[in-house]
């Protein structure tokens, strides 16, 4: 899946000679946390976002430090930041360094991007002009469209056992055939040995996210390798 297929488009932006009370007035009658910053000709230019309206002279939140501190703060920074905590503009308040997209960006990509950068959002670009916007309330609704629906889907039982062994064979935590899986009437049973406790819910989630399953038991003993200790399902469910 690419962006073109969950960006939000029309975008709504903020020009940036816009006042920023104009801008809160927005992000407020949209439910949004950020607008990019476009030209009249669509070019972006920024980003804002209510990150930018926290250190605010009117709010008396400006950044504060001692007198000691200030002396390692080079005016120009001290004036950066008045400029971003009285100016009345969006262009003076807005950042500038602005991570974008493209339209046929992989999710993955988009994730990367807002993990790396820490960013919520990101404005999606064509010749320099803004045609969309992806956010992390896109990507959860994907998320919400994407879960299998309540509905029972029928399948057989081989087809089960192969589909949650497909699955775990895949996965480097599984120790590469030490689970075992046995399939009745749509009923799955994990059995097997495992040496870190936390691979017994991987499985299980590995097993409930395959079509036709109607539940999971869990049987897989755990072998504390230190130890040597063997600890059965039951061992934790008592020890709970």
């Amino acid at each position: 899946m690419f962006v073109e297929n969950i960006m939000t488009t029309p975008v709504i932006s903020v020009e940036p000679s816009a006042s920023i009370r104009e801008a809160a007035a927005l992000m407020l009658a949209h439910r949004i946390s950020g607008l990019p910053v476009v030209k009249r000709d669509g070019t972006l230019v920024g980003m804002l976002t209510e990150g930018d309206f926290l250190r605010r002279g009117e709010l008396g939140t400006e950044p504060k430090r001692s007198w000691w501190l200030e002396l390692f703060v080079s005016p120009g920074k001290i004036a950066d930041e008045y400029v971003h905590t009285h100016g009345r503009k969006v262009e003076e308040i807005m950042s500038d360094d602005v991570v974008t997209t493209r339209k046929d960006a992989s999710l993955d990509e988009v994730v990367e991007a807002m993990s790396r950068h820490r960013v919520k959002r990101l404005p999606v670009v064509e010749n320099g002009k803004v045609v969309g916007i992806v956010a992390r309330s896109d990507l959860l609704r994907t998320l919400a469209h994407a879960q299998p629906t309540a509905d029972p889907v029928v399948a057989s039982d081989d087809r089960i056992r192969t589909d949650i062994e497909a699955e775990l064979a895949k996965q480097s935590w599984s120790g590469h055939g030490s689970i075992h899986v046995n399939v009745k009437d749509g009923a799955v049973v994990l059995g097997g040995v495992i040496l870190d406790d936390r691979e017994r819910q991987a499985a299980r989630v590995a097993a409930e996210n395959v079509a036709g399953v109607k539940s999971v038991s869990d049987e897989i003993v755990w072998v504390e390798p230190m130890s040597g200790m063997v600890i059965s399902p039951t061992d934790l469910q008592g020890a709970g």
